[in-house]
């Protein structure tokens, strides 16, 4: 024991800085768990937390027997499947394809370009998308009136809205994200490729043999990583390009969250807490499952 704590006061500075971002979970992950019970609680302001009616899984149960439960977690199961099958290999693309530019000054413009978007906040990049759609100013629609196609209401077709979402968020974060490929990319063994250049291989089989099976490992996780996410559409952007023309293809879980727990008169705490903490449950669920399968086909895995 003094051997163990004299081999730690020898680097403290270390455990010093790892106490600050171990804080910050114990604090901002850990602790607010507590209020978790308000799911299987009728929870109420003037009586508090532990006066408050235990119901167990009553509102669970009426979340998954309501009207709404089919078509919001519907319309967050395909928008993330959506946003993860057309948005997942276009970082990886763009980092192949920078990988083996050689000029200079095209390789950072092209990083510039690519990576701005990201920086843009999600307020001013929906505001964009209402100018540049606009069925009376907006430059799409006045492009396909030159060509003698009617303004179309893009904004106000349901069945626009998923590809309006995911295609924006593509050019939003494409840039930003394939940064981690560059990086794994960096770290490949620059005697591969000169043997593979030396045997004749073209870059599109170097790239194919060599950079790929590199950082697919890194490509793995991260899909691990999203499928934990796959019920958490995000809120901000889904309920700014929201109206009552495409609630249908719209509505998600985490706005009809805020609906019935903050907007409606009721202020259901306890309802829109249970519909939270079933969609981590099941965020959990997956991670442990696509961790299982990744680990049995031998690849990459987080644990």
């Amino acid at each position: 024991m003094k051997l163990r704590l004299n081999k730690i006061l020898r680097v403290w500075q270390l455990y010093v800085l790892l106490s600050l971002p171990i804080l910050y979970i114990i604090i901002f992950k850990y602790v607010p768990m507590y209020g978790a019970q308000i799911a299987f609680r009728d929870f109420t302001v003037s009586k508090g937390m532990w006066a408050s009616e235990w119901v167990g899984l009553k509102h669970f149960s009426r979340f998954i027997h309501s009207y709404e439960f089919g078509r919001i977690v519907k319309n967050t199961l395909i928008l993330n499947l959506y946003n993860l099958l057309a948005g997942f290999p276009f970082p990886l693309l763009l980092a192949l394809g920078l990988n083996y530019v050689r000029v200079r000054w095209f390789k950072k413009t092209v990083q510039m370009v690519t990576y701005a978007p990201h920086f843009i906040s999600t307020v001013v990049m929906v505001g964009m998308l209402f100018e540049l759609l606009d069925t009376r100013n907006g430059i799409v629609n006045n492009l396909l009136g030159v060509v003698g196609i009617q303004p179309i209401n893009f904004m106000g077709n349901p069945d626009f809205f998923k590809s309006m979402f995911v295609w924006s968020g593509i050019w939003q974060s494409a840039g930003f994200s394939c940064i981690i490929y560059l990086a794994a990319l960096s770290s490949v063994d620059p005697s591969l490729h000169e043997a593979a250049v030396i045997d004749g291989a073209s870059q599109r089989r170097r790239m194919w043999h060599i950079d790929l099976p590199s950082i697919l490992p890194v490509a793995i996780i991260l899909l691990i990583l999203n499928m934990g996410s796959m019920l958490d559409v995000g809120f901000e952007k889904v309920f700014l390009m929201q109206n009552p023309l495409n609630m249908r293809t719209s509505e998600v879980i985490d706005t009809y969250v805020y609906k019935v727990g903050l907007v409606s008169q009721a202020m259901n705490y306890s309802y829109s807490a249970a519909i939270g903490l079933f969609k981590s449950v099941v965020g959990f669920i997956l991670i442990i499952t696509v961790n299982q399968i990744a680990r049995k086909t031998n690849q990459a895995s987080l644990w």
